[in-house]
């Protein structure tokens, strides 16, 4: 891969990662309009990733402090019950548990969805289309985020580790499905992201995968450096098309693409 490479598929990963549009699936169809070829994805994913997740890190600071100043004061002395900041993080805590178990024990099989064609990508944007569709016309967005709703949606996120569903699109479809707030289930969606993606470039750190990779160095910096500064813009300006619930265009989207990529490849 080269740096020019990098830089193409570091902006469609910071585009298209708020949007509820699959930005692995969209990288996989770069790979193959670019005609790019290496056998690291997962690192190259994952790293994108970290960016991206920088970029949301830098857009939502000020939630970020608050929810971390509060988790310490345990209980609300008015209500006597759990603070609400601590109460937020442990859903996002408890959101995590599945991802963690697919990145701990299934992570082998992970690694053989990506780069194994366009064919799952192009079911799974249907599959997501579907999802989206769904959550347009059957949300009622009458609860906040419940213990076990934040479990479910953790379910919905270690499902979408496959290229083609949407983390964003399948996490915020499940918890609109559920009946949560669209507000809070996007703030949540968004947030609930930080410590899998953080904490799966830690590991990819320390295993020593960035020294013997492939791709080369120059090549992951550049495309960081592309996923950080088009999902900094992409947080900032169309997060809140998500927050509106306008997830039917979304749907047509990623169903229009679905069928053109199964299409191409009849």
């Amino acid at each position: 891969m080269t740096w020019l490479e990098a830089l193409l598929l570091g902006i469609i990963q910071g585009l298209t990662e708020f949007l509820p549009v699959s930005s692995s699936g969209h990288i996989e169809i770069g790979k193959a309009l670019f005609n790019i070829h290496t056998t690291d994805d997962l690192l190259f994913t994952v790293v994108v990733h970290g960016a991206t997740v920088l970029s949301t890190i830098v857009v939502f600071w000020k939630d970020i402090a608050s929810l971390f100043c509060g988790l310490f004061k345990w209980r609300n002395p008015e209500t006597n019950r759990i603070n609400d900041s601590t109460s937020y993080v442990a859903k996002i805590l408890l959101s995590c548990v599945p991802v963690i178990i697919v990145g701990l024990f299934f992570k082998d099989t992970v690694e053989l969805f990506f780069g194994s064609g366009l064919m799952l990508v192009g079911v799974m944007l249907l599959v997501t289309a579907a999802l989206l569709t769904l959550a347009q016309f059957l949300a009622s967005g009458k609860y906040s985020i419940r213990y076990k709703d934040a479990f479910i949606i953790g379910i919905a996120q270690a499902m979408a580790v496959l290229p083609g569903l949407s983390r964003s699109g399948t996490t915020i479809a499940t918890g609109l499905l559920l009946g949560n707030k669209r507000e809070e289930i996007a703030r949540f969606s968004f947030l609930m992201v930080l410590i899998p993606i953080i904490g799966e470039n830690v590991l990819e750190l320390f295993s020593g995968d960035f020294l013997s990779s492939s791709i080369g160095l120059l090549p992951l910096m550049t495309g960081f450096v592309a996923a950080f500064i088009s999902g900094l813009f992409a947080c900032k300006f169309m997060i809140n098309i998500v927050r509106k619930g306008k997830l039917l265009y979304f749907a047509i989207y990623c169903f229009a693409v679905g069928l053109t990529v199964l299409f191409v490849l009849c």
